[in-house]
């Protein structure tokens, strides 16, 4: 709350009102605060928190074996949990020096672009609702509930999915999962068509997202931006072309960027990676038929030592009694080492850096969470803008507080 003062001399001193931006505010897209002074309606300056949720997921992988830190990551952005897992097994089997089979790889590409189909829908629909359109948000949350219900019949868990083993998957895909996902490469390019058709070249929307929230693609590469926000800025970085993962240098696939590092740019650039992970997976689904022989039906690295034997030779035989035991305990001393993997996530670089003492748990644990870095950026990107800019800005850049806080 602010007055204009009365001066001595008589004139009048303009002041600035501060504004609580969150941390519960419904627009904020998470438990996040921004302290905004405003001249009127216009952004004079911005200072963000986090923290509100902070879980210290670090330390507490620092005192867990590898298997039990898979449903951490699915905390961080957990509108794409998959690809957190995914990451993070990765990052192990680079420690242990496990080679997984083929049609491992294949599995995790489908189940990783499946999760940044889901993230982009969120985040562009739900950008959509803070410009004051409601109906895409409700045509393509159908279909965020189809992949739901293909990770569902994959791993038992929709939302923080646990989704995926070190060396694999704990059971392969079933019939019916492959039904579900022909289903969804099936009808969703229709619904995402239409869904660009009633943003794209929306007079209102336009307005409102064209050049709100621009950064260039110097001050964005300064800030360690990564992913579509990066992206938009006209910088071609990506994890899957740069530092290939599970086979993705077998994929042909373009990588979307913008120009101007606007909403606008953002929004298309999600748009056009949905269209990107649609033909990922239709091409992973044409690799996995392809397989011949043992590997189109293996599911799953042979490492006894990370991975759970099926549960009838756990009642069966005693070596496999021994070993679901030892990985249960947590009493597989692991080797010792130093390692960084990244993975595209939805938001950017999702990276783990991990250190191993050679003992049970790991003796260092960072995640490189992307929201937390950009996050950084937001105060000036909104400078000088509207009030009402501060909020479609948000939304544009898919802040996840999660993520932020970890």
């Amino acid at each position: 709350m602010s007055d204009n003062v009365l001066l001595p001399s008589g004139s009048i001193e303009k002041q600035t009102t501060t504004l609580n931006l969150g941390p519960t505010h419904p627009a904020t897209h998470g438990v996040f605060q921004n302290i905004i002074e405003l001249d009127g309606e216009k952004i004079v300056a911005a200072d963000s928190t986090v923290g509100y949720i902070h879980r210290a997921f670090e330390k507490i992988a620092e005192r867990r074996p590898l298997y039990q830190i898979t449903p951490l990551t699915d905390r961080l952005n957990y509108c794409s949990a998959p690809i957190n897992n995914m990451g993070w097994h990765l990052t192990c089997e680079k420690l242990l020096n496990v080679q997984v089979p083929r049609r491992v790889d294949y599995l995790r590409v489908i189940i990783m672009e499946l999760a940044r189909i889901t993230d982009h829908l969120i985040c562009n629909s739900i950008m959509g609702v803070d410009s004051g359109a409601y109906t895409g948000f409700l045509y393509v949350m159908q279909y965020r509930e189809l992949v739901y219900e293909i990770y569902e019949e994959i791993c038992g868990s929709r939302l923080t999915t646990n989704i995926g083993r070190i060396g694999g998957f704990e059971r392969d895909f079933t019939n019916t999962a492959f039904e579900k996902i022909e289903r969804f490469l099936k009808e969703y390019p229709a619904v995402l068509k239409e869904f660009e058709n009633l943003f794209t070249r929306n007079r209102i929307f336009m307005e409102r997202a064209i050049g709100a929230g621009p950064i260039s693609a110097e001050r964005a590469l300064n800030y360690g931006f990564t992913g579509p926000n990066l992206r938009a800025a006209g910088v071609d970085y990506d994890v899957r072309v740069v530092a290939p993962y599970s086979r993705y240098e077998e994929f042909d696939f373009e990588v979307p960027v913008g120009s101007t590092g606007d909403s606008y740019d953002r929004f298309l650039v999600r748009n056009g990676e949905m269209w990107q992970s649609l033909s990922i997976i239709e091409q992973a689904m044409q690799k996995l038929n392809d397989l011949k022989g043992e590997e189109a039906t293996v599911y799953h690295a042979d490492v006894p030592e990370y991975y759970l034997p099926p549960k009838k030779d756990v009642y069966t035989k005693m070596e496999a009694l021994i070993w679901h035991f030892k990985i249960i305990m947590g009493e597989i001393n692991m080797p010792a080492g130093e390692v960084y993997h990244s993975v595209e996530g939805a938001n950017g670089e999702l990276g783990f850096y991990f250190i191993s003492d050679g003992g049970r748990t790991p003796y260092r644990v960072h995640f490189r969470r992307p929201c937390f870095i950009y996050y950084q950026a937001y105060a000036e990107m909104v400078k000088g803008a509207m009030l009402s800019d501060a909020i479609v800005v948000m939304s544009s850049m898919n802040l996840i507080a999660g993520e932020m806080d970890a």
